[in-house]
């Protein structure tokens, strides 16, 4: 099998659509990411996956911290934004979770500090324990096979 193959395959899994974001020095970063997923309820635990080239993989190993931000359906350019899909720049605000940079109107904001750090192939996964929690009243984005999505409702027989 060939990365092209590998790469088709694993996006015939439907995700939620993050961004990951730390704050150093008073500078946030962020990533749109969608290797994300919880591990453990107790303790309240979730991992992220961040490649070896992604520029904030250095900056969540400086602060410790780091937010996941579960996108709403109708935030799909904040994505785009932090997949570098956008040409022009574009300031986002960032509202704090404990003391985590979040974005508003996210489905979920989990505010996190680092708890493992494993290094595996050309991925960091981060073991985050979740300080808190915000959630929202929305619909998700959805990403599947390289295109963004929205559920349908559930059609009941």
């Amino acid at each position: 099998m060939d990365d092209r193959q590998f790469r088709t395959a694993m996006g015939k899994f439907a995700t939620g659509v993050t961004v990951i974001a730390t704050d150093v020095d008073g500078d946030v970063h962020g990533m749109t990411a969608n290797a994300f997923m919880s591990v453990s309820l107790d303790p309240k635990l979730v991992v992220i996956s961040i490649g070896e080239k992604a520029r904030i993989l250095e900056k969540i190993k400086q602060s410790q911290t780091f937010s996941v931000n579960i996108l709403a359906a109708d935030q799909q350019e904040l994505s785009m934004i932090f997949a570098g899909q956008l040409k022009e720049h574009r300031e986002v605000e960032f509202d704090r979770l404990d003391g985590k940079p979040v974005l508003n109107g996210a489905v979920a904001q989990i505010a996190c500090e680092v708890s493992t750090v494993h290094v595996e192939g050309d991925h960091t996964l981060f073991i985050g324990r979740v300080t808190d929690i915000h959630l929202e009243d929305a619909e998700p984005l959805i990403f599947y096979s390289g295109k963004y999505r929205a559920l349908a409702e559930a059609v009941t027989v």
